[in-house]
């Protein structure tokens, strides 16, 4: 099976368009949490995911802060100020999707979580040590986070307990059978210096894995955003990718 992998989208439909032309044919979509949060289009983005029949969709913490089932307080102001502009944006439709999405989810041989196993909702996993201590969170296999923006994976070797990281340019890889943390990256609001949307496509009959990244017209979004008056460093940062 193809599986579309994404995370982060935070309402920005244009990037989310453009990654699902790039993609191609894929038989599943896993979305890793923040559909909605930053960006223009939240009603939008969720209900492009919707249409996926095989679909499995994790909350992230801009999800649930968004519908009041987090404090706003826990968030910066600019952060804050978006949130409380998508609530006011949601239908009642978006509302209930975002609601009933589960902080973690298990699909053998697969853990589904936004931030950490260990911290679903807030932990970054961005080093080694933190992803070390974050392998016996989880039973599976493999564990696929967001909450980053950064495109990463983690590898656990067994035997003495190191884990190492690979970069997303390595591109592609076959999962193997070590234990490993994955990261799609963002498509919706990257955080590694390259603009470009990002997302993984993952082979579930051979565990292949590959990262890749698509370009969107970024000033689109960010004239929309303009438009709704959202905070300005939120529309920078989209055309630097920090």
């Amino acid at each position: 099976m193809r599986v579309l992998v994404v995370s982060d989208i935070h309402a920005n439909i244009t990037a989310f368009d453009a990654v699902l032309e790039d993609a191609g044919v894929f038989d599943a979509v896993w979305c890793l949490g923040d559909l909605v949060g930053y960006g223009p289009d939240p009603n939008e983005c969720v209900e492009r995911m919707r249409e996926f029949p095989e679909m499995l969709c994790i909350g992230g913490n801009h999800d649930k802060a968004a519908i009041g089932d987090l404090p706003l307080d826990a968030f910066n102001g600019e952060a804050r100020r978006a949130l409380e502009w998508t609530h006011r944006q949601l239908t009642p439709e978006s509302i209930q999707f975002l609601h009933d999405l589960p902080e973690q989810s298990v699909r053998e041989p697969y853990t589904f979580t936004h931030g950490s196993p260990r911290r679903p909702l807030w932990e970054y996993l961005l080093d080694a040590p933190k992803a070390q201590s974050n392998f016996a969170s989880f039973n599976t296999m493999y564990c696929l986070v967001g909450h980053s923006h950064v495109a990463i994976a983690f590898l656990l070797n067994e035997r003495n307990r190191c884990v190492t990281y690979l970069p997303s340019h390595s591109s592609s890889f076959h999962l193997g059978y070590q234990r490993m943390i994955l990261n799609p990256g963002s498509v919706g609001q990257p955080r590694d210096q390259d603009p470009r949307a990002a997302y993984s496509l993952i082979d579930t009959d051979s565990l292949g894995w590959e990262w890749r990244r698509v370009e969107y017209d970024v000033g689109i979004v960010q004239s929309r955003m303009r438009l709704a008056d959202l905070p300005s460093r939120l529309i920078l940062r989209l055309e630097e990718g920090w």
